[in-house]
C-alpha cells in the first residue's frame, strides 16, 4: 500500500480560492468568489428553477390538468406528475398542449421557443368494462376532425364503458332539446364524434 501525504485543511481552501480564481473573472473579489460557489454548488435544485434556472415542472403539472379537466392520478388525467429529475430550459412564451394522437392517451406539452423541448404526460384511462357513463349523466360532446376540436354540453341516453358507443343529446338550451347523435365514450364524463 503506498501511503500519500494528507494535506492539512488551511492548504486544501487555499487550493480551492486558487482553482475558484482560475475560474471566475479576476475581476471579483477574493473574498466574495468562495463563498458565492460554495452557496451555489449547496443550493437546492427546486431554488434554481425558481431563479429561472429551470422550467417549473409543477407549472406543467398545471397546464395538463387544465387541459385534461382532471387532476394528476384521476381518470382522464395525468397517470403522474412530471418527473422532478427533469431540468428543461424555461420557457419564454406560454405552454402549448395537445392530444399527442387521437386515442387521446397521451398529451404533448411544448415550448414553442425555437430548439426548446417538448415532453409526453401518459393520461390515466378508465378500465375497459366499467361504466364510465351512465344514463341521463350530463357529459361533454365534442365534435373532433383533422386540425379541430369542438365541444359543448350534452347528457348521455345510454351507459357504456370507455370505447362504447352511445347515443348522447347535446343541450342547446332549456327549453329545445336536439335531436341524439351517436359518440364514442373516450373517458367519464367525455363522449366524442370523430368527423373523417
Amino acid at each position: 500500500m503506498i501511503a500519500r501525504p494528507v494535506k492539512p485543511y488551511g492548504t486544501l481552501i487555499a487550493d480551492l480560492e486558487t482553482m475558484t480564481n482560475t475560474i471566475t473573472d479576476r475581476a471579483m473579489p477574493r473574498r466574495l468568489t468562495l463563498p458565492l460557489m460554495a452557496a451555489l454548488a449547496l443550493m437546492p435544485v427546486g431554488a434554481m428553477a425558481q431563479m429561472g434556472g429551470f422550467a417549473d415542472l409543477a407549472a406543467i403539472d398545471n397546464e395538463v390538468a387544465q387541459f385534461t379537466g382532471r387532476s394528476i392520478g384521476q381518470s382522464g388525467g395525468a397517470q403522474l406528475p412530471v418527473d422532478r429529475r427533469l431540468r428543461l430550459r424555461p420557457c419564454g412564451a406560454p405552454l402549448m398542449v395537445s392530444w399527442r394522437s387521437p386515442r387521446r392517451d397521451t398529451v404533448t406539452v411544448e415550448c414553442p421557443d425555437a430548439g426548446s423541448w417538448h415532453v409526453f404526460v401518459p393520461v390515466r384511462l378508465a378500465e375497459t368494462g366499467v361504466v364510465a357513463v351512465g344514463r341521463g349523466e350530463a357529459v361533454t360532446v365534442a365534435v373532433v376532425g383533422d386540425g379541430f376540436d369542438v365541444s359543448q354540453p350534452g347528457e348521455a341516453l345510454e351507459g357504456g364503458a370507455v370505447g362504447d358507443w352511445i347515443r348522447v343529446r347535446a343541450q342547446k338550451d332549456a327549453s329545445n332539446r336536439s335531436d341524439s347523435i351517436r359518440a364514442r365514450i373516450i373517458r367519464p364524463g367525455y363522449v366524442e364524434v370523430p368527423l373523417p
